[in-house]
């Protein structure tokens, strides 16, 4: 508790000492929600370094909240960007406008990610990847009318695009829809080639709202037992599905 206040007293007290204490308690209430218990001790220890550490790294460098547990493939980082703008800039190829895309999705910033996917598709309509991730950016911004179109076509020109990512965003488009029949069949044919938690859950979700509860229960601990033996990189990428698994099984006992 002394190494807790010691940005307050650091700081002098006073109003300037309570914004870093109000500060540090946010970032370490954060880092307890999202399991980040090491990270939170550390707060705890050593605020005055560690809570604007985890600021920087943890609470701005992961995926907004909007696009957690829904990954695209890529690396992202400040001078990819410049290096795409500057190729925007003298070439203005497609790819280079996906790509950019590609980024601001993984960093959840969608208002940006929409104008590249556009310009991609005005370039290079037939491209699958532009469509497919243009049509998830579209879901993420709760238009999932405009993402169906775009993800459809994809589908039908290959089931199992992006590893099965596109067609988990079709089975969610169809969800948000209402169309839950054909939301079920999707996540079935996910299922048949994967075992994503997202997948799983999210069928399970379906169960249970049809009062399936030992289906759904089944696909629950599933996901709870395998995060158990998975690496750590899968557990990190996992993290938001199996809470909410652990959530959801609470409503089918057995």
């Amino acid at each position: 508790m002394v190494a807790f206040l010691g940005g307050f007293y650091l700081f002098g007290g006073g109003l300037l000492g309570m914004l870093f204490l109000a500060f540090t308690i946010w970032m370490l209430i954060d880092a307890v929600r999202r399991d980040e218990l090491i990270w939170a001790l550390f707060i705890l220890l050593f605020p005055i370094l560690n809570a604007p550490l985890y600021f920087f790294l943890v609470y701005r460098g992961g995926a907004g909240f909007t696009t957690r547990g829904f990954e695209l493939p890529g690396a992202h980082d400040r001078r990819r960007i410049r290096e795409l703008q500057e190729q925007i800039h003298h070439l203005d190829k497609a790819h280079h406008h996906a790509q950019l895309g590609d980024i601001y999705f993984q960093q959840g910033k969608l208002a940006k990610a929409e104008p590249c996917y556009l310009a991609a598709m005005q370039r290079d309509p037939d491209d699958l990847d532009t469509r497919a991730h243009y049509g998830q950016c579209l879901l993420r911004l709760g238009r999932p009318k405009e993402a169906l179109p775009l993800l459809e076509s994809v589908r039908a020109q290959n089931p199992r695009h992006d590893y099965g990512h596109t067609l988990m965003a079709l089975a969610e488009t169809y969800t948000q829809l209402g169309e839950l029949e054909k939301a079920q069949a999707a996540w079935g044919e996910v299922l048949q080639s994967n075992s994503y938690a997202r997948a799983r859950v999210q069928l399970a979700a379906l169960y249970l709202a049809q009062q399936r509860k030992p289906q759904a229960r089944e696909l629950l601990q599933e996901v709870i037992s395998d995060d158990r033996h998975a690496p750590a990189f899968q557990r990190r990428r996992d993290k938001v599905w199996v809470r909410q698994a652990r959530r959801l099984l609470k409503q089918c006992p057995t």
